[in-house]
């Protein structure tokens, strides 16, 4: 299985919204029963038992919770400025289209062309723009190896089987990443829906116009990229037993366990996991023991170690799959 898996989706234009902070607030009516007139108020949900679920995972791995709000804080930068202006002058065309209000869409039309022409000028050989992104931490793999083996096992039979619904429940609790979505506009067609809407506006054909700009957000593309978080926290054990060779030997030795267990489990999960690095890493980690055994200095080799570690980090999670 690759590090990172391709999923193109077709979004919702009414979740776009969303994404780019346009949601509105729910109101209720309650009624009063002294005056039996009604009140509008701001209703708020109670958090969710996912939200509560992440809550609790970041308080439990807070070096986990590090890395993932460093990875978000990365994609955040990457997303541009003009092509989310593009998205939200598309969102108002079609809110003013709904209301009948023909000149305002034509106007935020104009606008979302104009930053549109901008972006083909500024990313002539870029075919997609990114203007959102979702990063969340997906932890749902067994600590046991076996136990990863039984799941894949079960899997594969569901899958030759024809039994995909299994499968999928079965691979989703296979997954140890930090994973990472981004949603790109895509510039080879978004242009010519804005031109076409346009077009149709000044037919007076205003549901066809709207079906354009609402097919326009409903084909972003997602992109996906993982960190499996078992080489994270190999890395980790490794930093931890470098840190502990001169107080605690031992302690440094289990630290090394810790590491090759993560990188079995990487491996296991089906992150790179035919990669010719992984012997290699159990290698080096094994020789490394040996100097601890023995007492030598170990420093050029653990920075070794964490520079090879380092290198199959950022490939195991550098492939961009859409």
């Amino acid at each position: 299985m690759k590090a990172a898996l391709d999923v193109a989706l077709p979004l919702l234009a009414i979740s776009l919204a969303g994404w780019l902070g346009f949601a509105s607030m729910v109101n209720a009516s309650t009624a009063d029963t002294a005056s039996d007139t009604k009140t509008t108020t701001q209703t708020q949900g109670r958090p969710s038992l996912e939200r509560q679920r992440k809550n609790a995972e970041q308080q439990a791995r807070p070096d986990i919770e590090k890395q993932r709000k460093e990875t978000e804080q990365q994609a955040k930068k990457n997303l541009d400025q003009d092509a989310i202006d593009a998205i939200r002058e598309t969102e108002k065309a079609i809110n003013a289209i709904a209301a009948n209000k023909n000149d305002e869409a034509l106007a935020a039309i104009e606008r979302a062309t104009g930053k549109i022409n901008i972006l083909l000028a500024r990313n002539p050989g870029t075919a997609l723009i990114p203007v959102d992104a979702e990063v969340d931490v997906l932890d749902t793999a067994p600590q046991d190896s076996q136990a990863i083996l039984d799941i894949a096992k079960d899997a594969s039979r569901a899958v030759d089987d024809k039994d995909y619904p299994t499968a999928r429940i079965l691979l989703h609790s296979l997954m140890s990443e930090i994973h990472v979505r981004t949603y790109h506009l895509p510039l080879a067609t978004y242009p010519t829906a804005l031109k076409d809407a346009a077009r149709l506006l000044d037919q007076k054909k205003n549901q066809e116009a709207s079906a354009v700009l609402l097919t326009a957000l409903n084909t972003l593309v997602a992109v996906d990229r993982v960190t499996p978080i078992p080489l994270l926290r190999a890395r980790d054990a490794i930093n931890e037993a470098q840190a502990q060779r001169q107080k605690d030997k031992n302690a440094a030795q289990k630290s090394l366990e810790i590491a090759k267990h993560e990188l079995e489990r990487a491996r296991e999960l089906g992150y790179a996991g035919k990669d010719a690095e992984y012997p290699s890493l159990n290698d080096q980690i094994a020789n490394l023991e040996k100097q601890l055994n023995a007492g030598g200095d170990a420093t050029s080799v653990f920075a070794k170690l964490r520079e090879k570690l380092d290198a199959f980090v950022k490939r195991a999670s550098g492939d961009d799959h859409h």
